[in-house]
């Protein structure tokens, strides 16, 4: 299957990344080379850099193809790991990082990999395709791990129904594929909510999320990027759903604030300065043409924010 993959807001994070000819940029999650093909493209060769990382030894190996003759290398490595992966190259700090968060098309269309709820597949869902996968989750944790998953992760309200009947039914035979965990989903959920909507969305995205640990690698990279930054360079993260969104939007503020003394101090005495100034007040969305081109990128969200000291 071709490694096809939609560049959501493509100009957008080009824009803000203002990259410059001769800069050092660093695409953590390269997928389908779309963002960083075009971030090459602009760079100078012999004096600008690209590097390109990801944790899928798939996307790695269609960007080597796609990154041919740019100036670009790219590395099998999750973007938590940022800081690893340049000292292994010998770089100090770049000029911009742009970090694409979540599932790509690929990995979505690709029903082998078990992302899909549409599509019937063994229960994988492994970015890396190492470690732990979705079918432990779903047959190893205990009920209350995995109402606390998909309430935490998914924001599932139905989430103790959800996590009960999975217990119930892998207790007559383990659930070993996407469309039967799909319609132990169904099961647990109103009448009413099946009409209206797929209810799997949710504790599909949870599961994923468990199992990538995608918020604790999150977590680091945005600290661990933001101290690769050169002054003036740029962190550009793409989100699409609220609980990634809402850690980056607080990380950002955090990077921004300056004096947190108590507000009853006549004189600011901790001596702390911001270190960055956010780009984007109001996260960047969308256009009505994108959206129109693909679906996938409604929920997609673009924060920025400039390192200045």
């Amino acid at each position: 299957m071709e490694f096809k993959h939609y560049s959501v807001m493509l100009n957008e994070s080009l824009d803000a990344l203002a990259i410059k000819p001769d800069g050092v940029y660093v695409d953590g999650t390269a997928g389908g080379a779309g963002h960083s093909k075009e971030i090459a493209k602009r760079l100078e060769a012999g004096k600008g850099r690209l590097i390109a990382l990801d944790r899928d030894p798939e996307a790695v190996k269609t960007a080597a193809e796609r990154l041919s003759g740019l100036p670009a290398e790219v590395v099998h490595a999750n973007y938590s790991d940022i800081r690893l992966v340049l000292d292994g190259l010998g770089v100090e700090a770049v000029d911009g990082i742009l970090l694409d968060l979540g599932v790509s098309s690929y990995q979505l269309d690709n029903g082998e990999r078990g992302f899909s709820y549409h599509t019937d597949a063994p229960l994988d869902m492994r970015m890396s395709s190492a470690g732990m996968s979705a079918r432990e989750v779903v047959n190893e944790y205990s009920y209350e791990q995995l109402a606390k998953v998909i309430f935490e992760y998914g924001e599932e309200k139905f989430a103790r129904s959800i996590a009960s009947n999975i217990v119930k039914t892998r207790e007559q035979a383990s659930i070993e594929t996407t469309l039967q965990l799909a319609e132990v989903i169904k099961a647990a959920v109103p009448q009413k909510v099946r009409r209206e909507k797929n209810p799997c969305k949710k504790t599909f995205q949870a599961i994923r999320i468990e199992v990538n640990n995608e918020l604790g690698h999150l977590d680091k990279a945005l600290d661990e990027c933001f101290e690769c930054l050169a002054p003036g360079g740029r962190l550009a993260v793409i989100t699409f759903h609220s609980l990634e969104d809402r850690l980056v939007k607080q990380r950002f503020q955090s990077f921004a604030k300056g004096c947190i003394c108590p507000p009853e101090f006549p004189v600011c005495v901790c001596g702390r300065t911001p270190r960055g100034t956010v780009i984007t007040r109001k996260p960047v969305e969308p256009s009505e043409k994108e959206l129109e081109e693909n679906n996938r990128s409604r929920s997609a969200k673009l924060r920025v924010i400039e390192k200045i000291k």
